[in-house]
């Protein structure tokens, strides 16, 4: 068994409606999807999180060092590509791009296996996953406390047990829109924030001590992923706990935020830290450091699959009677390809996803949709 071909899909789709985080304008959705093929005729499946356009052209350039590899050694091929690059990028691009060609390699391993990527990971503590409900940007031409308050109320009636809203673009208009956001969704849905690292420390700390009150479950992002002592200094000037790196990538940006406690809540990103080799090894360091891992989903269907797959085998921490399940961010925003590119999209009923127990990552590709989408030169 040998890989024999290696192929990206760059997925396109204009918004009619542009929306913004603190940090991106989003006026178009854009994926990366990784397709590896083997000389038997196993396909695996991928997705890198982050550019469309730069991701494809690193994983072009791991390709040579992928064509005749037997795709079962995800770890030696892991090692050697992260080798490769390792000298011009520890974390971005060289990693996101690894981490989609990762993630298509255990797909296969699934696939020649007959069985889960989550069961070759260990086994399955669970087979669904309480979702919550990604959203909330602020739209061009919108109020935003009217509109997300409203969205979020919307969620609420879908059956999702917890929102995630985006602040970080002003205090005074970020408080107000939690406090609205709260009194739409009712006392009892949780409810996090998400800056995006939009603010400073000290604008960080005053939107945390005034909307503590709310009963917020994270303060996700509060300032930029390079200032960790920032983010200890958030940590202790204001009560909500605090989540980060989706942007720290692989086990090496983790380790720092770890020890340090910089986080309450850790949220790696399977599709931009490393895949589910690097994965597995950060979910072990966050137990031995005691922070809480949260994994950030953002991407198609196959992203989803991923992410799932992992929450299937992520480990109870601590293991206890009546434990702590993990939940699944489920992104909300528009984008017509997320689910297309499935032939059986895994949606939410109530807010609750199951998690697929077929080969691989449990999913077959809609190859229709992918040309449908597909980025024109």
């Amino acid at each position: 068994m040998k890989i024999s071909a290696v192929h990206t899909h760059l997925l396109d789709h204009k918004l009619n409606h542009a929306f913004e985080s603190a940090s991106m304008r989003f006026d178009r959705r854009q994926h990366c999807l990784v397709e590896i093929v083997c000389d038997d005729g196993t396909v695996g499946w991928g997705e890198c999180l982050g550019p469309a356009g730069p991701n494809a052209a690193v994983v072009k350039a791991y390709t040579p060092r992928l064509l005749g590899r037997d795709p079962r050694d995800t770890e030696v091929i892991w090692l050697e590509l992260y080798n490769l690059l390792r000298d011009q990028g520890q974390r971005g691009l060289t990693v996101t791009a690894l981490s989609g060609i990762d993630i298509a390699l255990w797909d296969i391993k699934g696939k020649h296996h007959g069985t889960s990527v989550s069961r070759l990971l260990g086994g399955r503590f669970r087979e669904d996953v309480k979702a919550y409900a990604t959203g909330s940007f602020r739209k061009d031409g919108v109020d935003p406390v009217s509109d997300i308050d409203a969205e979020t109320a919307a969620y609420v009636a879908q059956g999702f047990h917890a929102v995630k809203i985006k602040i970080g673009f002003d205090v005074e208009e970020d408080i107000a829109v939690i406090r609205a956001v709260r009194e739409a969704i009712g006392p009892n849905i949780r409810l996090m924030i998400d800056a995006n690292h939009g603010y400073d420390a000290l604008e960080a700390c005053t939107v945390g001590n005034a909307v503590a009150k709310y009963g917020v479950d994270w303060f996700e992002e509060p300032v930029i992923p390079e200032q960790l002592s920032a983010y200890r200094a958030v940590r202790a000037g204001q009560p909500i706990p605090v989540a980060g790196g989706e942007t720290w990538h692989g086990r090496f940006g983790m380790r720092e935020p770890l020890e340090t406690r910089a986080v309450d809540i850790i949220q790696p990103d399977i599709c931009g830290t490393g895949g589910f080799s690097e994965m597995r090894r950060i979910a072990d360091m966050a137990a031995i450091n005691g922070v809480r891992l949260v994994p950030h989903v953002w991407g198609t269907g196959v992203a989803i699959a991923a992410g799932l797959q992992f929450i299937a085998a992520l480990p109870p921490d601590p293991p206890r009677r009546n434990g702590r399940p993990p939940i699944l961010e489920f992104d909300r925003t528009h984008n017509p390809f997320r689910q297309a590119v499935l032939t059986k999209p895994l949606e939410h009923v109530n807010g609750i996803v199951a998690i697929p127990d077929g080969p691989g990552l449990g999913i077959e590709i809609n190859r229709d949709a992918l040309e449908q989408y597909r980025l024109k030169d």
